[in-house]
């Protein structure tokens, strides 16, 4: 496929429906201005709605149990065996929040200046100064809740630094601060369950969304445990599902992560955002081998002790403890002294693609650099780093091998996060009427690169801030007909879900669901991961077409659809990654620029840095399903910005 198979159909271009819905007036008023003028719902008629939330992690955990709170009917739904298995509980290092408890110069204002700058310019100015003005309520919620967040001696809480900040607004609960919130929102949630507005429904996957009248009204599911394909019906739909980086196959999210809730969504009329802005984390356990199905993060926050480095000599055979000092290369120090090891994801991970690239990375595959916790230890004693790792440096041992106590942990980037996911406006409602998108599944706050500790915070302003705000406005300015599973909507939904897993239980081939994606990840890492270039992404655009006719032809799935079935899970999921990612492809190709983690090879500056076009791609892309997967059309949503001027973004 060549770039000319890229022009916008005749739809795309500027379009009336991406009204971001951005309220007029100064920035640090918006959020209190369009509060104000959001329509509420009388107490007394709130039980009379039904709203389904898909997912329960930190933004559907939080939502369902703050709209439940207020006395809404809610049922939330997630494919695993509890609300507290969603995959927020693996978030390690901490979350962001302009509290300034230390006294070093934050600000809302800098939280949304470092974040706006952290995404490359690639983010809408108002969600973020949203995003940064909450940050400080979220702390105040969860103190209030339980969460043990870490204390300083005299029992102030506790701060460090993360990447691309230059001071330290991380609260954290040492490396399990995900998990620590997940329980803070899953007791709120809980407390609603027993009061009777809110009803959890485990082991059951949305396959697909119920549109009517042009409005999503419910969602089609399948129970993971009988089979049963069943629909449910409300008023508004939340989607709260995470991110797509599963596609890759090798990632840091949990194996059953992914993309189905947005992506059939996608296919019934919700734009997809910046497919291709996907994040690299620099600190990851690197690969061993093909065996493997997943990659384990190491916190980010190790690097405020740990000093990232590599021999000086290619191809160096000796221990790193027997390398002395004068032949190490402490590259991200040398390259960014400002804010050395805690330069930002994308940064960071490429400059380790480099200089691995050049020869000089270490382990057995060569595809790794260590960090080094010595100079630390000498400093500030092991016990200290104990108390503020320990749990991390006990998961390493249990995965490698390795004291990283006494020689340097290996490390590599992998695929942690993505920035893209579903188009939404000002108040988190996607180009679907009554479709709400929370966390990680909106494109909403990040650009195209998100800063660490930055998921969790946006996870918590969209479930108990944004959406219980927003979303009971539209309910209000809406009227509703009454529709049952009768309608022919629900019917034709239900069908089509029928008829796929059908499709799935009926090809009987040779080749294993997992074989397929791991070969699918491999093209997406090979030709559209840390870095990407013409030639790469229109061989990717070849070879992915044909992998997705060859799993329609030669899939294996056994078993059959009355009983819990692994193979049938995966297939669905890896169907959908095989369209997605051709997506993420197209867009990384029609982007002919770098920012962020969207790397262009035929985009940098003479020093290797990202070199963005802010002349033809300062605007969001939104993507349209036109039926072909090859071609989609293209809507732009254009980014001003007032309070923080375009610039290059420099770490050095």
């Amino acid at each position: 496929m060549t770039t000319d198979a890229l022009a916008p159909s005749p739809a795309a271009g500027l379009d009336v429906r991406l009204h971001a819905k951005i309220p007029a007036g100064p920035i640090e008023q918006k959020w209190s201005r369009h509060k104000f003028d959001l329509k509420l719902v009388n107490p007394s008629n709130r039980r009379k709605y039904t709203i389904l939330f898909v997912g329960t992690g930190l933004a559907g955990g939080a939502g369902a149990a703050s709209l439940g709170e207020l006395g809404f009917n809610v049922r939330s739904f997630t494919y695993n065996d509890s609300a507290r298995r969603a995959h927020s509980i693996a978030a390690q290092g901490g979350i962001n929040a302009a509290k300034n408890y230390r006294n070093d110069g934050d600000s809302v204002w800098r939280l949304f200046y470092d974040t706006v700058k952290g995404g490359d310019f690639r983010s809408r100015e108002s969600n973020v100064y949203r995003l940064a003005e909450l940050s400080v309520a979220i702390i105040d919620q969860c103190v209030a809740q339980g969460v043990p967040f870490a204390r300083e001696y005299g029992g102030l809480l506790d701060t460090r630094s993360f990447g691309g900040a230059l001071l330290s607004r991380t609260f954290y609960a040492r490396g399990q601060t995900g998990q620590q919130l997940l329980l803070g929102a899953y007791q709120a949630l809980q407390r609603q369950v027993a009061a009777g507005t809110v009803q959890v429904n485990a082991h059951t996957e949305m396959l697909d969304l119920i549109v009517i009248d042009g409005r999503a009204r419910g969602i089609v599911t399948r129970n993971l445990r009988t089979g049963q394909i069943e629909s449910h019906l409300g008023d508004a739909v939340a989607l709260c599902t995470g991110g797509y980086g599963n596609a890759f196959y090798l990632a840091t999210y949990a194996k059953n992560s992914n993309a189905t809730a947005i992506w059939r969504a996608h296919k019934r009329g919700a734009l997809f955002a910046n497919p291709c802005y996907t994040q690299i984390h620099p600190t990851c356990i690197p690969v061993t081998g093909e065996y493997q199905s997943k990659l384990t993060l190491m916190s980010e926050s190790l690097r405020n002790d740990g000093r990232v480095w590599v021999p000086k000599q290619s191809g160096d055979p000796r221990p790193p403890n027997e390398i002395p000092e004068d032949e190490r290369d402490y590259y991200l120090e040398r390259k960014y002294p400002s804010f050395g090891n805690l330069a930002p994801r994308d940064i960071a991970s490429r400059a380790a693609k480099e200089v691995c690239d050049r020869g000089r990375g270490v382990g057995t595959t060569g595809r790794g650099v260590y960090l080094d916790f010595r100079d630390a230890i000498q400093r500030l004693g092991e016990r200290v780093i104990r108390e503020r790792y320990g749990n991390l440096f006990e998961m390493y041992e249990r995965i490698t091998g390795e004291d990283a106590y006494r020689i340097p942990m290996r490390i590599f980037p992998a695929v942690h996060y993505t920035m893209g996911g579903l188009w939404v406006d000002y108040n988190l409602e996607s180009t679907i009427p009554g479709l709400f998108v929370g966390g990680e599944a909106n494109f909403s706050d990040h650009g195209a690169n998100r800063l660490g500790a930055s998921a969790l915070m946006q996870g918590l302003a969209d479930g108990y801030f944004i959406l219980p705000a927003t979303l009971p406005d539209y309910l209000a300015r809406t009227r509703l007909e009454t529709v049952d599973a009768s309608h022919p909507a629900v019917r034709q939904a239900e069908a089509a879900a029928r008829e796929l897993t059908a499709r799935l239980l009926g090809i009987r081939g040779k080749r294993t669901v997992d074989s397929l994606h791991r070969e699918l990840g491999h093209i997406l890492w090979e030709h559209c991961g840390m870095a990407r270039n013409q030639a790469g992404l229109e061989k990717a655009l070849q070879r992915i077409p044909a992998l997705r006719e060859e799993f329609w032809k030669s899939v294996l799935v056994v078993d059959g659809n009355e009983e819990v079935n692994p193979a049938l899970e995966k297939a669905g999921r890896v169907a959908d990654f095989l369209e997605l990612a051709e997506l993420i492809c197209l867009d990384a190709l029609h982007r002919r620029e770098s920012c962020g983690a969207h790397f262009r090879e035929e985009s940098q500056t003479e020093e290797g840095e990202a070199k963005r076009d802010d002349a033809n791609f300062s605007y969001v892309a939104a993507w349209e399903h036109a039926g072909d997967p090859a071609r989609p059309a293209l809507h732009k949503e254009p980014l001003s910005f007032e309070h923080v001027h375009l610039a290059e973004r420099s770490y050095k």
